[in-house]
């Protein structure tokens, strides 16, 4: 391991040195950026992958639908497409990527993909698509856009601060640049952290006067669900298979253990796009057993199974106390003033 560090040190001090001279660039505002008129919240993180992101965003949708008209805006990774692409009801997983539709078959609201993000606000206002509030997914690297509200997820079992510049641990850029968001949440914490256990946390963050830490676990659905009825995950007494195409299955997997369950699992790369070898190799693992996937996962595996073998476990976020959630709430909306 050594060794192998040795190595790659010397990529991470290059790496790191071209983006430190980007961001330098877009602080002094040489290279541009703009903020949206419309107020607008900015997802992203620090970590590659797996930090909750596309859970945060669903908890978002489903928080400001309910009174608000949100717009989501998202790359669309691993599309099949390019370009500026508004969902429709002839969209895929395959055509605007699988975590926009999940948001759009979901929730039903109006989601845009492009590369540049800055041309989604363009064509959202050539369309006159009038949302009250934008939501940014995967934002943080991409800086021409600023939004009104940065909030970076960190998940609790590798938070930014004890991690490494690519290739020699998983930062996309330095740790320093948490200062750019608003809110700092780390997510998947365990389901019991003690107020001391987080006051540690938020000592290494050492948050700026402006930001906020915030706390948020990971909660699973008591039901398997498709698109035509749903099973109580505790009545799955026979073998199942489990698929995943995530950046981190190991939580998902420990809770199916904990319940002791039994299922083969088949794991691949996350936003993996299944060929036709894949869903003949899955077929014959398959035979007679039901198929558990996650809900991103689903939009990609659905159009290859009945809805009598193919389920998704549902995921949501949560606070550990109401109080906490009420709090994150008034100082993001606070932040895009809308209160």
């Amino acid at each position: 391991m050594k060794k192998l560090s040795f190595i790659l040190a010397p990529f991470a001090i290059i790496y790191g040195g071209i983006i430190a001279l980007r961001n330098l660039l877009f602080d002094l505002k040489i290279l541009p950026n703009i903020m949206p008129q419309i107020p607008s919240i900015g997802i992203g993180n620090l970590n590659v992958g797996g930090t909750g992101k596309s859970v945060l965003v669903d908890y978002l949708i489903t928080y400001f639908k309910q009174k608000k008209n949100p717009l989501v805006i998202s790359r669309g990774y691993k599309r099949k497409t390019r370009g500026v692409i508004i969902a429709n009801d002839k969209s895929s997983a395959l055509t605007i990527g699988d975590e926009p539709y999940q948001f759009f078959s979901k929730h039903k609201i109006d989601v845009i993909v492009c590369e540049k993000r800055k041309d989604g606000l363009n064509i959202l206002m050539q369309k006159n698509l009038k949302p009250d509030v934008i939501i940014f997914d995967d934002l943080m690297q991409h800086r021409y856009v600023t939004p009104h509200c940065l909030v970076i997820t960190t998940s609790f079992n590798q938070i930014f601060f004890d991690d490494h510049l690519l290739p020699l641990g998983r930062l996309r850029e330095q740790a320093s640049q948490v200062k750019r968001a608003n809110i700092i949440l780390v997510t998947k914490c365990p389901d019991v952290l003690s107020i001391k256990d987080q006051s540690k946390i938020k000592h290494k963050i050492n948050p700026k006067n402006y930001q906020k830490v915030f706390f948020t676990k990971v909660l699973y659905g008591k039901n398997i669900i498709n698109k035509k009825n749903k099973k109580s995950l505790t009545k799955l007494k026979l073998p199942f298979l489990l698929i995943t195409g995530i950046a981190n299955s190991d939580h998902l997997v420990s809770f199916l253990k904990n319940k002791s369950l039994s299922f083969e699992h088949l794991k691949y790369s996350n936003h993996y796009n299944f060929s036709l070898s894949d869903i003949k190799k899955i077929k014959q693992k398959k035979q007679s057993k039901i198929i558990l996937t996650t809900e991103k996962d689903f939009g990609r595996l659905g159009p290859y199974f009945n809805s009598n073998e193919l389920f998704y476990l549902p995921i949501e976020m949560v606070f550990f106390t109401k109080k906490k959630e009420d709090e994150f709430i008034l100082f993001l909306e606070k932040n895009i003033r809308m209160v």
